[in-house]
């Protein structure tokens, strides 16, 4: 990462931190900066934490860093300051956003997980994920695979890791494919004040758009969840602890 990527990252960890050890006793601190490249490295490559490179550090102690940053919600802390920045920049496209889940398996089970309904009913997870109009991340939850996406679909627009614009001023709709055509999805898009573009489960004739209205964009949130997939720590689910793996996605 950039030195002024490090510099927004580093503010945040200290907030963090414990008090500083003794000059004259205790443990001295690992390097912040080279533990977060240990994270994103295994986070890219889903290797085991004791086979991270020496060149990132002690592997227990980033391992132990890396806890209790994700218990303490330093990662969403973080995604929360790069989208506001983004947000600043004008680079955050509000009026359109779109959700929907992805099916992943759990190696070693552990908590929000459930049988996997795609694969022979073996452990997995769903991460259920909200984005705007160009497929960056706005929210992102975690449940049992076995967990419909409408189901979430509440949970996952109430964590937005920012204050969303007000809907009275900023016009905000949201796309979803055809597992979430019900009314209970119809009523937390209302309650959310969101205008809803939700694909018909059964097939039938289309209504015509209006002129100048821009067509539902779902496949971006499904290209995002791609890239998520890129990253094979997040593609096969090995850590026990939901907290953990949430914190993996949020800092991807």
């Amino acid at each position: 990462m950039d030195d002024e990527l490090w510099r927004r990252i580093e503010a945040i960890l200290s907030e963090d931190a414990p008090p500083t050890p003794k000059v004259h006793g205790g443990r001295p601190r690992i390097n912040w900066r080279a533990a977060i490249d240990g994270i994103i490295f295994r986070l890219r490559t889903g290797c085991r934490w004791n086979k991270l490179p020496e060149r990132f550090g002690d592997d227990s102690s980033i391992h132990r860093w890396f806890q209790r940053w994700c218990r303490n919600g330093v990662f969403e802390r973080i995604w929360a300051v790069l989208v506001e920045a983004c947000d600043e920049l004008g680079a955050v496209s509000w009026k359109w956003q779109a959700a929907d889940g992805r099916l992943g398996k759990a190696r070693f089970g552990g908590e929000e997980t459930g049988p996997n309904p795609t694969d022979r009913a073996k452990p997995g997870t769903k991460q259920s994920l909200l984005v705007e109009a160009d497929g960056g991340p706005l929210a992102a939850v975690i449940a049992g695979a076995n967990v419909p996406d409408f189901k979430l679909l509440a949970e996952t627009l109430e964590a937005v890791v920012v204050e969303r614009p007000d809907p009275g001023e900023v016009e905000q709709h949201v796309c979803l494919d055809a597992g979430y055509d019900n009314e209970p999805s119809r009523e937390v898009v209302e309650r959310h004040k969101y205008i809803g573009h939700i694909r018909p489960a059964r097939p039938g004739p289309r209504p015509g758009r209006r002129p100048g209205r821009r067509k539902a964009r779902r496949w971006v949130v499904e290209r995002t969840l791609a890239w998520l997939s890129k990253c094979r720590a997040l593609l096969v689910r090995y850590d026990k602890h939901d907290e953990n793996y949430l914190g993996l996605i949020q800092l991807d």
